[in-house]
């Protein structure tokens, strides 16, 4: 990098022939300017310029250099330039990992509207449960819900989710509403595998409760569905739930807890992102109301 901008600087003053015109023009001082292309001539092992205190004239090696340094310099400038034009509006394939259930029910209105503001961008979503390798499989970017393991990726956290307790009208108008959450153990509660203990907050009261029912189910959306089909309560995030309240299909209820918060993460390789993936951290962070980082 030092040696294309010594070669820069050369250009510019070969162009001029004139340090003092080339500092004008690039706002680097005379000194400065004389200094870095000794240390280029030094450097290739031939003089460039013959310097007087009255003129600058090209060298034979000098013209040499400078007809092919030009073209360099220019090709260099018109790459940065078309990188900042990406920046300014980003393209490519934008490969991303994304959790099945929050992806279908939250995030596909917000792709949507991030589609329409990048439409250089096309989209290869993965939505496999499992859990993909940033480093040896060729993804931008994975959304991810919940505390991370430790290790050298960068997370920078999008949103935090509060869940709360919900069932469907006709299950309780079967089994009744419970008034306390020590009454969820009475209850059908709807859950993911070796999920025993619900734990619920009201300001400062914490309860755990331990919660049983017929149904284990590894998805949330699968458990969203019981429970609108009222098999049972479901603690769910009421960003998720949203819908299903608004339709009359579940309701509230406990309406004073919620369940411990759920992170939810965009995690990167490195911090050194193109465009396409920086936009959609930027877009995801400016709807959801989180800015932070770290290294998981």
């Amino acid at each position: 990098m030092e040696l294309l901008n010594d070669m820069a600087l050369f250009i510019e003053v070969a162009s001029v022939m004139s340090f003092r015109r080339a500092a004008d023009a690039t706002g680097v001082p005379n000194s400065t300017l004389s200094r870095r292309i000794s240390a280029l001539e030094k450097a290739i092992g031939l003089r460039l310029l013959h310097r007087t205190t009255r003129r600058v004239e090209l060298t034979e090696a000098g013209q040499l250099y400078y007809e092919r340094c030009r073209r360099i310099v220019d090709e260099a400038r018109i790459a940065h330039e078309q990188l900042g034009e990406m920046l300014a509006q980003p393209s490519g394939m934008l490969r991303a990992s994304l959790p099945v259930d929050f992806a279908v029910i939250y995030l596909a209105p917000l792709i949507k509207e991030f589609a329409r503001r990048y439409p250089g961008i096309t989209f290869d979503f993965d939505l496999t449960p499992r859990r993909i390798d940033l480093i040896t499989e060729p993804f931008d970017v994975a959304i991810r819900m919940g505390e991370l393991p430790n290790s050298t990726l960068i997370a920078r956290q999008l949103a935090k989710l509060s869940p709360q307790v919900y069932a469907s009208p006709q299950y309780l108008e079967i089994a009744g509403e419970p008034m306390h959450p020590t009454d969820l153990m009475n209850h059908e509660c709807l859950g993911f595998p070796k999920v025993g203990t619900w734990t619920l907050h009201r300001k400062k009261e914490t309860v755990e409760i331990n919660v049983g029912g017929r149904f284990h189910v590894n998805s949330v959306g699968m458990f969203r569905r019981l429970a609108t089909l009222g098999l049972g309560v479901v603690l769910l995030p009421k960003e998720i739930a949203a819908e299903d309240v608004m339709a009359g299909r579940l309701r509230q209820i406990l309406p004073e807890w919620q369940g411990n918060s759920i992170p939810v993460y965009a995690i990167t390789e490195t911090r050194l992102l193109p465009a396409k993936t920086q936009r959609f951290i930027e877009f995801l962070q400016e709807h959801f109301g989180y800015n932070t980082e770290k290294i998981t």
